[in-house]
């Protein structure tokens, strides 16, 4: 069962997260605790895309809560743009995960679990019809933008995608927490800000 079988007739944000806790589009769902939808309203002019939920988000069921999810609101209020005011969701909707001693750790998903994700965010897209499209990360940019794309050369820029005429990739967060040296991790987290920042002007804020 793929995951348009379970897509609702009605594409409206609460129809589509229900239908998606049931998803078994693909195996992940067997060892994750739950879906991980995306949360935010309908009316968002802005949605940002990462790559999957990480081990606080599958607990807790709400995407970019964990490390990462605060360095987002961080960057978020340095813009100006309200978190609840956006839309963030994750390419995929269930937490690939390996163990490692007793840890949970993040395993990239493959392109077939990127596929048999693909109809919820794209569903999410239509539903919102968002104004501004922001991948956050290599993953979600090469899913949505064509894997040429390169984040270290075409962070910022704004590009036309079959979804939104304005959509622009920058760091992941989690990516910016990774970088081994702190001038590295400085120079990532002023790139994030400064992209956000960018998106939030282009929706007048």
């Amino acid at each position: 069962m793929t995951a348009t079988d379970h897509l609702p007739q009605t594409l409206d944000l609460a129809s589509l997260k229900k239908a998606a806790a049931g998803c078994q589009g693909c195996h992940l769902f067997e060892h994750a605790t739950q879906t991980v939808f995306g949360e935010g309203p309908q009316t968002a002019s802005a949605v940002f895309v990462g790559e999957q939920p990480g081990d606080h988000e599958d607990l807790e069921g709400r995407p970019f809560i964990g490390p990462a999810g605060k360095l987002l609101d961080e960057a978020l209020n340095e813009a100006g743009l309200p978190r609840d005011e956006v839309y963030i969701t994750n390419a995929i909707k269930h937490f690939k995960w390996e163990l490692r001693g007793k840890r949970r750790l993040h395993k990239k998903p493959d392109s077939r679990e990127l596929a048999a994700c693909r109809p919820w965010l794209e569903a999410e897209f239509a539903a919102i019809k968002p104004e501004a499209i922001v991948c956050l990360g290599a993953t979600a940019a090469q899913w949505l933008l064509g894997r040429q794309f390169r984040i270290t050369q075409n962070r910022g820029e704004v590009i036309k995608s079959p979804w939104c005429d304005w959509t622009m990739a920058t760091w992941h967060p989690a990516a910016i927490l990774r970088a081994p040296e702190e001038s590295a991790r400085d120079r990532m987290r002023a790139d994030f800000i400064a992209d956000i920042a960018a998106v939030a002007k282009r929706l007048g804020y």
